[in-house]
């Protein structure tokens, strides 16, 4: 059977400045329901394990799709799925044909140096998985290196928030670094689009979005790889 890996963060709070921050919702929900409507059952890790915490921008109003409702409103998903995801060292990558980085700003400070979230994924990619990110959810990728140790994202085609997007939430000062320049300087050929329109880049089975606009976009493009 198919199975996903939805990677999310622990980071509840930006370090540099009082804001809360966490997983952006949508980003999780829109893939999470690509993946339950071709029956892709689904698991949630993060870097510590435990609590999710959610960005508390993706639950304002104009935010909230039906989508991102329908999956909010569901007790388990709250409390057993966000609640208690597993952690990075509980988890065994033979057990998943894909992964997929979900973004939220938090994800800046825990998933760019975490070794294990990236030796997941390549393990993932050389059993002839799927590695998939969106947003600041590309930042994962970084973690991921080649057999050599290098960087994994070197030469490959790929999208991600932009520098512009950043600016138009003005925090571009408040984050550790900016993630179109990290994947440039990893020699990734990043691309992009306008702001906050879907973007979806396809490389072979690694697939990125641009924005959170991006990430049903992205679960359908793995659908279709799986094709």
């Amino acid at each position: 059977m198919t199975k996903a890996l939805i990677v999310v963060t622990n980071t509840a709070k930006f370090p540099t400045i009082n804001r809360a921050t966490g997983l952006w919702l949508s980003e999780a929900t829109h893939f999470n329901k690509v993946m339950k409507d071709n029956n892709i059952d689904v698991d949630y890790v993060s870097p510590n394990g435990g609590y999710v915490p959610i960005d508390p921008g993706s639950l304002a109003p104009d935010s909230m799709d039906e989508t991102n409702w329908s999956f909010y409103n569901e007790e388990k998903y709250r409390d057993q799925v966000l609640g208690q995801s597993l952690s990075a060292k509980q988890v065994d990558p033979k057990n998943y044909d894909i992964i997929y980085f979900a973004g939220g700003h938090g994800v800046m400070w825990d998933f760019p140096e975490n070794k294990t979230l990236g030796e997941i994924a390549k393990s993932i990619y050389d059993r002839g998985g799927i590695v998939s990110a969106v947003c600041h959810g590309v930042v994962g990728l970084l973690s991921m290196k080649d057999n050599e140790g290098n960087s994994w994202i070197n030469g490959k085609n790929l999208t991600g928030f932009t520098n512009e997007e950043e600016d138009i939430n003005k925090l571009t000062d408040a984050v550790p670094f900016l993630t179109e320049e990290a994947l440039k300087n990893a020699g990734a050929n990043h691309t992009k689009t306008a702001a906050y329109t879907e973007n979806v880049v396809a490389d072979g089975r690694l697939v990125t979005g641009q924005n959170p606009q991006s990430a049903h976009g992205v679960g359908e493009t793995v659908i279709d790889l799986l094709a």
